[in-house]
């Protein structure tokens, strides 16, 4: 039996083994651990190396795709309202406002903005039936920041037109000059009238210094240049020699002049704004005094269609149509698919709790891409600042031109106000460059008459680390215009950039390589390129010497205008209807149209100035006021002067313009 059933047992192991072999499986040794270090194990052999790096490399693809995901959806786990789903968040909505003078690739600079519309009083002495009498007068202040970002409230603006400039800053005539504003203050604000009886000076009174330290730091500048220069000329009447005279004078023709740069400002390197499309910001502003929602948001860049979306959104969630003071705004702005303008992307409301010193969000809503307002989700929270604050967005930054047309609508500016300021600085600042962030503008204007008539008194506009200002003053012969510190007007005896639209500047004056002939030369004037045919104006009054072809300038104007100035306009398709050598032309008169006759590598205006026969910088030279006071006026123009410098100084009001007219004192101006 035990031999039966060994003989049965070892058939049985025999049948198996069969089984086994027919399934694929062999006899082998055991498995071992024992694999070579570094190489790939094989047949029976195991390696805890390569079996740990599998399992690791699977974890950390594992996790990697999970952190990929988790970024992609911004660690959302649902989209439960249509906000939620419209990616509009900027990447600095979590964070605190920076110093604008940070450079990060994420993090957009931040500076803060001013926005203060005020009325102040002052005691003014005015003459009645031979008597002097005091009486209290109201002037409105505004004093703010410059736009950093276009919205619709400049979308219809007027192209700019150098010679539609001439007409906004004509002289005020007697007529309109009649109800002439009063800004002979006479101290302290006075109740009711005073009658004020004139009496003799003493003889012992000694009167202030005619000269004040800025004065005596010019006086002495301008005579250690006229000192140390090594050219003598008469221009230097005109154009300020700079450091680079003796290196110019020295060049091919030794009869260069060069112009002094000035407002010139040291900026970080950055990506081109023109090369790049308008970017997303937002705002941060506090409503000062109750005001109305719809006033807050129309002066931020709403337009009435956005804000009757707005309001239809609202009404069952935040049926107030006031915001109370303390109130907070947070506006996200991104850019329109229709204008070059900025649209508010969304607006949340945030109440202030005086009891807690907290802000408590209200609401939001958020455009949708079907460009409806719906309600949204609060936006992630932040550290409200103290003051007013934008991003800056370098693509965003407007032209000086467009961003005073925000800025004065925004403050409810009349449109004509906005073409006379612009006007009064055009002849100095190139209105086509781009603001910096933190430029200012400060303005002094009578309160509204009856008829809602306001005078404007004084504008002082602060461009980099360069103020200009601008004094309204009123001649015995009823005339009214605005004279700087020194008496001066701010129009200039010759525009700097002839042509409707003023050109897009291509190339400067100086040494370049020539576009044609790829040699080092001199580049005589400045290239403004604009489109075939565009009006070029005469930058001065003057006489006509040349009308012609004349080499490499193709057809060419040459203007003789007074005390040595010439102007040359080169590279013109045509010539204008009756220009011809001797023609008497005056500023802003067509003398011919943009081309591209001669050396030229595309449409555009060559324009020079020659001083004595000396070629200057068109755009930095130093060039002569048109009109200037006459000296037996400086007396009470220098009283105009100190007088307007004390209410820009002065204290408001307990009431404000902006109570009155339900707009916050101290919204944002960008």
């Amino acid at each position: 039996m035990k031999l039966k059933d060994g003989v049965l047992n070892a058939a049985q192991r025999k049948r198996h083994t069969a089984q086994l072999r027919s399934s694929g499986y062999e006899d082998g040794p055991a498995l071992t651990v024992q694999s070579t270090d570094g190489d790939i194990p094989h047949g029976r052999e195991l390696s805890f190396a390569w079996l740990a790096g599998t399992v690791m490399t699977g974890l950390t693809s594992v996790l990697l795709m999970g952190a990929a995901l988790y970024i992609a959806f911004e660690g959302r786990d649902t989209f439960s309202t249509p906000y939620r789903a419209l990616h509009i968040e900027t990447p600095r909505e979590a964070a605190t406002p920076t110093d604008i003078s940070s450079k990060t690739f994420r993090a957009k600079p931040v500076t803060q903005t001013r926005s203060e519309l005020e009325t102040i009083e002052a005691g003014i002495r005015e003459m009645v039936d031979g008597r002097a009498m005091i009486r209290n007068q109201p002037f409105v202040r505004l004093r703010a920041t410059l736009a950093t970002a276009a919205t619709s409230l400049s979308d219809d603006v007027p192209a700019y037109d150098p010679v539609a400039i001439l007409n906004a800053t004509q002289p005020i005539e007697a007529a309109d000059a009649a109800s002439e504003a009063n800004t002979d203050i006479y101290g302290a604000d006075v109740e009711g009238e005073v009658a004020v009886r004139l009496a003799a000076m003493p003889a012992s009174f000694a009167p202030a210094a005619a000269i004040n330290d800025r004065l005596a730091a010019e006086f002495v500048r301008l005579t250690l240049e006229s000192a140390y220069s090594d050219i003598d000329a008469p221009m230097l009447a005109y154009a300020a020699a700079g450091p680079s005279l003796r290196e110019l004078g020295a060049a091919p023709g030794g009869n260069v002049v060069a112009g002094v740069a000035e407002n010139v400002t040291v900026m970080p390197k950055t990506t081109r704004a023109d090369e790049a499309g308008l970017g997303r910001t937002e705002r941060i502003l506090t409503v000062k005094e109750r005001s109305p929602l719809t006033d807050v948001l129309r002066r931020n860049g709403f337009t009435d269609t956005m804000i009757q979306a707005i309001n239809g959104t609202l009404k069952n969630v935040f049926p107030s149509i006031e915001l109370p003071p303390g109130a907070r705004l947070r506006i996200l702005f991104g850019p329109s698919v229709n204008t070059d303008s900025l649209v508010p992307y969304r607006m949340s409301i945030y109440l202030h709790e005086d009891r807690t010193n907290t802000d408590r969000h209200a609401v939001t809503v958020a455009l949708t891409d079907k460009g409806q307002y719906v309600l949204g989700l609060a936006p992630p929270e932040i550290e409200f600042p103290e003051e007013d604050t934008e991003e800056v967005s370098v693509a965003n930054l407007p032209s000086v031109y467009r961003s005073i047309w925000e800025t004065g609508r925004k403050h409810d500016l009349a449109d004509d106000t906005i073409r006379r300021i612009i006007g009064m600085f055009a002849y100095d600042v190139d209105m086509t460059k781009r603001i910096a962030a933190g430029d200012s503008i400060e303005i002094l204007k009578t309160a509204p008459d009856a008829e809602g008539k306001q005078d404007l008194l004084y504008v002082g506009l602060t461009l980099g680390n360069t103020t200009r200002q601008l004094y309204r003053f009123v001649t015995p012969d009823g005339v009214a215009d605005f004279y700087d510190p020194n008496g001066e007007t701010g129009k200039r005896f010759l525009t700097r950039r002839p042509l409707e639209g003023g050109g897009t500047l291509r190339s400067r004056f100086g040494y370049r390589i020539h576009p044609i002939f790829k040699t080092r030369k001199l580049h005589t004037g400045v290239d403004l390129a604009a489109r075939t045919g565009t009006p070029i104006y005469a930058s001065g009054d003057g006489v006509v010497q040349l009308v012609g072809w004349q080499s490499g300038y193709g057809n060419k104007i040459e203007i003789q205008h007074v005390n040595g100035y010439e102007t040359a306009y080169g590279h013109m398709s045509r010539f204008a209807d009756g220009i011809k050598p001797g023609t008497r032309v005056r500023q802003g008169q067509v003398i011919g149209y943009v081309g591209s006759t001669g050396y030229s590598t595309g449409p555009h205006l060559h324009f020079e100035i020659l001083i004595n026969g000396n070629l200057v910088d068109p755009l930095s030279v130093k060039l002569p006021r048109e009109n200037t006071l006459a000296e037996q006026y400086r007396g009470q123009f220098g009283q105009v002067i100190a007088q307007i410098n004390d209410l820009m100084k002065k204290e408001p009001a307990p009431v404000s313009v902006a109570a009155n007219t339900a707009a916050p004192t101290a919204a944002t101006t960008n």
